[in-house]
């Protein structure tokens, strides 16, 4: 799984050299963000292992890319530069399988009677919205319900923003 892992990031890596661009196009209502949609659908339904909430996310209708979903153990992982990430008992990281948009999210099942502020804290304190090398996520998300804890780095909107000067 390891190895399965290091083979995505590492494809994600080389494919973010290779352009700098968004898809365009989104369905979304104009003041909710990719954002709080995703985090709706969470809350709405959080039930299951974090792979399978992980996997009803990433195949939510705003999205706007092929994305996958893939288990995370503790260590270090996309989004939090040289911070190892501990202290949850199951975890599951849902991103774009090719491109440059910047988007990645996790799903952490903590153990019960877990501190669960403090973990959000330490993802808060970590992220990096610019870990991705030529772009930088909007925003990002770091709640909870009961002890599932819902992280996500993305872009407000997946529309496409128009050069300034040309005509919408």
């Amino acid at each position: 799984m390891k190895k399965f892992l290091a083979l995505l990031l590492a494809c994600l890596m080389l494919l973010s050299c290779a352009a700098c661009g968004e898809p365009a196009g989104s369905d979304a209502s104009a003041d909710a963000t990719v954002g709080s949609t995703l985090y709706s659908a969470f809350k709405a339904d959080a039930s299951g292992t974090a792979e399978e909430i992980a996997n009803r996310i990433i195949t939510n209708e705003i999205i706007q890319f092929m994305g996958g979903a893939v288990p995370v153990e503790e260590g270090f992982l996309t989004g939090f530069g040289e911070t190892e990430i501990k202290g949850f008992k199951e975890g599951a990281m849902f991103a774009p399988m090719i491109g440059t948009i910047p988007f990645v999210g996790y799903i952490f099942k903590l153990e019960d009677g877990a501190d669960v502020e403090a973990f959000k804290t330490t993802l808060k304190d970590n992220a990096n919205l610019r870990w991705n090398i030529c772009t930088e996520a909007e925003e990002m998300i770091v709640e909870h319900k009961d002890n599932t804890v819902f992280f996500l780095m993305c872009p407000k909107s997946f529309e496409q923003e128009a050069p300034e000067g040309s005509a919408e």
